[in-house]
């Protein structure tokens, strides 16, 4: 497996992101499975989404994350996007309800999805 990242494009209403994931296993399944179009739900100022069949190997379980930072939540089988403030965020940096498992990073400005906050449907796709 290649040590480089993997570059992605999330688009949530009029929002396009360029993204990156990390040279993980976890990662890799994800990025196998794209483009990924789904329902889209929201938590405070994180967007999640279901991905099947993926295995969580928990290679970068934390539940500290960053504005910006991409997770899968392997209990939920979703993908996370922290952009802000979630429900049990104690200060001004997000807050996951359990562990995640870290698997990349929006380049760029991520609190821009703060102007999305009511789309229904997500798109995730390798970026060329």
């Amino acid at each position: 497996m290649s040590n480089e990242p993997l570059p992605i494009k999330i688009t949530v209403g009029g929002v396009t992101l360029n993204a990156e994931l990390k040279p993980t296993r976890t990662a890799k399944a994800i990025y196998d499975l794209l483009p990924i179009e789904t329902d889209l739900h929201s938590w405070g100022e994180e967007f999640y989404f279901k991905v099947p069949f993926i295995k969580d190997h928990r290679e970068t379980a934390t539940v500290k994350v960053a504005v910006g930072d991409i997770a899968y939540w392997g209990n939920g089988g979703a993908v996370a996007i922290f952009f802000g403030r979630t429900p049990v965020s104690t200060g001004s940096d997000p807050a996951p309800a359990d562990r995640v498992n870290l698997i990349g990073k929006v380049n760029g400005d991520a609190t821009v999805l703060r102007t999305v906050l009511h789309a229904t449907t997500i798109r995730m796709e390798q970026a060329t």
